[in-house]
């Protein structure tokens, strides 16, 4: 925990991270296209990518290989997954436009946190190669834990004794794990997805400090 935040009321802000964050997609797809051609598989886009994002490990990899047996299924995307962390270590991602003065500026108010429906390694990927450790107290996912997002988003809060918490998202997955978590729900509706209610929204990072200082009512 920040020195800063000890004996302070504690508001958190969770984010989702593909489509909140960053945009992954051309290299994640490079990286499971060279492991495909391996296993002289279907190659895939980055529109399918983009469909995929938000899920879990074991429903992208029946939604990318519907035919394949399990223990086929599960070798295969495995190595895509490693193969994947690899790139991201070596390469990074496209951050959204002013994002780490956004978070500079939420840092100052909020604790932040990054949940995840990624495997081990993806958001540490994410956060060394482009030096964001510093901006976040704690991370989840799918991948260590084996929980759906709204449970891992519920951990988080918990063990980090948030007064009041909010999740960032752009996908109705994100949207659909706030509820299940129990807390609400910004859509950043500049990412890759839609939702099917009318949900406070941001259509750029640098909407978020207004917006979330509305929603907690400061």
């Amino acid at each position: 925990m920040r020195e800063s935040f000890v004996n302070k009321k504690m508001n958190g802000i969770l984010f989702d991270l593909d489509g909140t964050l960053w945009d992954s997609s051309d290299y994640v797809v490079e990286s499971w296209n060279q492991v495909l051609a391996k296993y002289g598989r279907k190659q895939i886009t980055v529109r399918d990518m983009r469909h995929y994002m938000g899920r879990t490990m074991e429903a992208i990899a029946k939604m990318m290989m519907p035919d394949e047996s399990d223990e086929m299924r599960e070798k295969i995307f495995k190595e895509c997954c490693d193969n994947e962390v690899m790139f991201l270590r070596q390469h990074g991602g496209i951050l959204f436009n002013h994002l780490e003065e956004t978070l500079l500026k939420l840092q100052k108010r909020y604790r932040l946190f990054v949940v995840s429906n990624c495997q081990i390694g993806y958001i540490e990927a994410f956060l060394q190669y482009h030096q964001l450790e510093k901006y976040f107290d704690d991370t989840e996912n799918y991948g260590r834990t084996g929980l759906e997002k709204g449970e891992n988003i519920k951990l988080v809060v918990e063990r980090n004794h948030l007064d009041k918490a909010v999740y960032v998202g752009d996908v109705q997955g994100d949207l659909d794990s706030a509820d299940m978590a129990g807390i609400p729900f910004i859509h950043a509706a500049y990412g890759f997805g839609t939702v099917n209610r009318k949900v406070p929204k941001i259509n750029d990072i640098t909407e978020l400090p207004d917006c979330v200082e509305k929603l907690f009512g400061e």
